[in-house]
């Protein structure tokens, strides 16, 4: 239902939110309302399971609720490079039908556009990937009356680029119209992000300009015919951080827009944070961020003054619902811990090659690091710049010429490792940068026994790659500054991962491979 003026709602609003609201590599979020609950899919591109999936009954608190594309037969991303694959997809819920939609593009390889639906989002099965044949990234879906719109941004069936519209059949994915461009934006580089919103008498469509970068935004145009012509909104961007030099949080926009059951409106959006005030970098990955949305003659305005902030407060004053600023928070410190049900792997994983217990996962070695084919590696998102992830490797059952030990990973190009090497039978831990592909080893020592405790410390500037020596303490094999996983300097639009994994050492795997055994640490 519209709603008009700057804050009219149909309850008061009271909300306290610390920015981001789901922290990590967890960019270009959508999302949708149904029975209750908000739903929200993120961008996944070379990790498998695809599109991470999060449900919340207060969009502040979100708690994972699996993966759209669990399956060989849903998604095979051997042999795609880092910041391939997946990019940007749409949640929809259809309540004619009571089903949930994601559509998505796979960028590598021909895959293109394709959705998928389930009837029952909490069973984590959605169906095979139904094909679109069109064009463009970033697709989205309009359910509008009995119609089924579908846009993305490419080119139209008349060579037009922009924002591409046509009308589907979305029970087979078949395109029922000619596509055509219905804008071209508002004048910013790098067109993307389109969503279609009927709200009232207009059509609002809402894209991300200006690159995911430093000069990110997010803009409005509306119609009252769905096809056009879009006038922009007149205090576009609606949303932007550009103009925020010397402040954490950066490169706002790529939104979606939902209305609560309170008839108040929010936006979600990607942003990240660097890793100092003054330092333009930023290697956590893009994150998911909520700003409030008001309306005022029909345009809405974002947040207190357009920008997003890192913790603001929705309370009801003299009976309208306002947006206040507060102090800046105090960010907390992690320890890694493996969760199964949030946990990623690269590509498509061999699951033969992966044991879980309680307590311990055991990993069969495979392909190296650097490899974009089948690598044992599983790990969890970085979701906070200072922490720590520490290991205990059991390498009992390793075979010559592998390897297993921990790694803050951004690609396959770039990444830190220490670890446990075999070579002519003699164990040692060792740690190395890759560095756009070029390794800088650390130092080394030889292992006594078969098992090691691991650390990486990860703080805002730098992370150090530690081993406990015999005496019980910690000892640095090497170090690096942080900007080398950043995507300012790496490239790419992924996060750091902190994972484990098991890897042979030579250009070809042994016939018969080794495993090792990993088990959390107690922190000292």
């Amino acid at each position: 239902m519209w709603k008009t003026g700057y804050a009219s709602i149909v309850h008061e609003v009271n909300m306290n939110c610390i920015n981001p609201v789901i922290r990590g590599f967890y960019p270009d979020p959508s999302i949708c309302f149904a029975n209750g609950f908000y739903y929200l899919v993120c961008s996944s591109f070379e990790y498998f399971p695809g599109l991470p999936l999060f449900k919340s009954e207060d969009l502040v608190h979100w708690k994972s609720c699996g993966h759209c594309l669990t399956r060989q037969s849903q998604l095979d991303l051997r042999g795609v490079e880092a910041s391939g694959g997946l990019f940007a997809p749409t949640i929809r819920y259809n309540p004619k039908t009571k089903r949930f939609y994601v559509v998505v593009t796979n960028v590598s390889g021909n895959y293109g556009n394709f959705f998928v639906y389930t009837d029952n989002i909490e069973s984590g099965s959605w169906s095979e990937p139904v094909r679109i044949a069109r064009g463009g990234i970033d697709p989205s879906l309009l359910f509008d009356e009995d119609a089924t719109y579908f846009l993305s941004n490419g080119t139209d069936d008349f060579g037009e680029e922009g924002i591409s519209l046509c009308q589907i059949d979305i029970e087979t994915g078949a395109v029922l119209s000619k596509a055509k461009c219905i804008s071209h934006g508002c004048g910013g580089r790098y067109l993307e992000g389109p969503h279609l919103y009927h709200i009232g008498e207009w059509y609002y469509l809402m894209v991300a300009e200006g690159g995911t970068e430093y000069g990110h935004m997010e803009c409005m145009l509306r119609s009252k015919d769905i096809w056009g012509p879009y006038q922009a909104c007149p205090h576009n961007p609606i949303l932007t951080n550009r103009n925020l030099g010397g402040y954490l949080h950066q490169a706002s926009g790529h939104a979606d827009l939902v209305e609560s059951p309170e008839g108040q409106w929010f936006m979600v959006h990607l942003g990240f944070r660097q890793i100092d005030r003054w330092l333009p970098f930023h290697t956590l990955g893009r994150e998911t961020y909520l700003e409030p949305v008001f309306w005022k003659d029909d345009w809405p305005l974002v947040a207190s003054d357009g920008t997003a902030r890192s913790h603001w407060q929705l309370s009801n004053i003299n009976g309208k619902t306002k947006c206040v600023l507060c102090e800046e928070p105090q960010y907390p410190s992690f320890e890694w811990k493996l969760e199964k049900d949030c946990a990623c792997y690269l590509r498509l994983p061999d699951f033969s090659a992966y044991k879980f217990t309680d307590n311990e996962v055991s990993l069969r070695a495979d392909e190296q690091l650097g490899s974009v084919q089948t690598v044992s590696f599983v790990g969890m998102r970085q979701t906070e710049h200072k922490g720590t992830m520490t290991v205990c490797v059991d390498v009992s059952e390793l075979k010559e010429n592998e390897e297993a030990g921990i790694s803050a990973y951004l690609t396959e190009k770039d990444h830190y490792v220490i670890s446990v090497n075999k070579k002519e039978n003699v164990c040692r831990v060792s740690a190395r940068l890759v560095i756009d592909g070029m390794e800088i080893k650390g130092k080394s020592l030889e292992l006594r026994g078969n098992k090691a405790t691991l650390r990486i410390d990860c703080q805002n500037l730098f992370y150090n790659l530690l081993v406990k020596n015999d005496e019980g303490t910690f000892v640095s094999l090497q170090s690096a500054h942080s900007k080398f996983l950043s995507s300012e300097v790496a490239c790419g639009f992924t996060g750091t991962v902190l994972a484990l994994f098991c890897a042979s050492t030579s250009t070809t795997v042994n016939s018969e491979r080794g495993w090792a055994t990993f088990s959390e640490s107690v922190k000292d």
